[in-house]
């Protein structure tokens, strides 16, 4: 038999049981880092249906909404509901350096991945020098 003894989360329990609320979800998990000429985001987003996943972009800041729908069955003496359930949602604002008309989103294993160009402008180029008359003299 599975025992808790956390006064706060059986309070918790007890409050939504008699309001009918959901538990309120926690932020979902990000990792972000610069891999060549694009940007890379990895949400955690486990037991999520890709189906349920909304990216939106507005004005550089990217939006995403995910849902999980509950899993423990609402009658019944439920023992223990730890899993978050219900709608997440995070905004990320993104620089102008970004393209955002070509971000690739993928999910797999419960990791959302979003791979962000970095647009051509904003890419670290060369810059030839060239030399003049005075340059030519002094090296003759």
């Amino acid at each position: 038999m599975l025992m808790r003894t956390d006064p706060f989360r059986d309070l918790d329990r007890l409050t939504q049981q008699l309001l009918r609320t959901a538990a309120r979800p926690s932020v979902m998990p990000m990792d972000a880092w610069r891999e060549n000429d694009s940007f890379l985001v990895r949400f955690d987003l486990p037991g999520v249906a890709v189906d349920s996943i909304d990216l939106n972009v507005e004005r550089n800041v990217l939006t995403v909404r995910a849902e999980r729908k509950p899993t423990v069955p609402q009658d019944g003496d439920v023992l223990a509901a730890e899993r978050p359930s219900g709608t997440f949602t995070r905004q990320l604002f993104l620089g102008d350096s970004l393209d955002t008309e070509h971000i690739d989103a993928s999910y797999d294993a419960g990791v959302l991945t979003l791979r962000i160009p970095v647009v051509e402008q904003a890419k670290p180029r060369k810059i030839a020098i060239s030399g003049g008359e005075r340059a030519k003299e002094l090296h003759a």
